[in-house]
């Protein structure tokens, strides 16, 4: 959008009557003001539209996992019957069951053991424990040890030996 131009005024006429930079400058301030403000609506309306359609998308994506749930059931239900043809309609039901439970502790035990193998932050939580230290006030040049430096994810102290924690 180019400046707005002074009314009265024709493009390109010279005279006493030329705006100054001044009033120049806040026409084209004006001019990118009224801009920005037309480029946030235009934003707001866009992502509004956008969370609308996501929302939806999750919704119908929580929908399918219900139904797929079910459906499980129904099969597990099925096998059971299935079973029932060779088999007790009780032991059926059992066998099913019991194949469930050991499922479900397989993957218990999965998940505990990746658990356990989540590491802890160890830096931060060495560098939190020296916080108050490190805030102590000390008189300037009085410092009693350096700093570590934390440059590309690698901790190193200022004469450039490894930072162990």
């Amino acid at each position: 959008m180019a400046h707005s131009v002074t009314p009265g005024r024709t493009p390109g006429a010279t005279g006493a009557e030329e705006p100054s930079v001044g009033t120049l400058v806040q026409s084209a301030m004006a001019d990118v003001s009224t801009l920005i403000r037309g480029e946030v609506e235009l934003a707001k309306a866009e992502i509004s539209t956008s969370a609308k359609r996501a929302g939806i998308s999750v919704g119908l994506f929580a929908a399918a996992g219900v139904l797929v749930a079910f459906a499980g059931i129904y099969l597990f239900i099925t096998i059971a019957e299935l079973l029932d043809v060779w088999l007790p309609r009780w032991v059926a039901f059992l066998i099913v069951t019991v194949f469930l439970l050991v499922v479900a502790g397989i993957a218990a035990l999965v998940g505990k053991k990746m658990l356990k193998k989540i590491e802890k932050p160890e830096r931060t939580i060495e560098s939190l424990r020296e916080l108050p230290e490190v805030m102590h006030r000390e008189a300037s040049g009085a410092r009693h040890r350096d700093v570590p430096v934390v440059s590309g994810g690698k901790v190193e102290l200022h004469d450039k030996q490894p930072y162990s924690v």
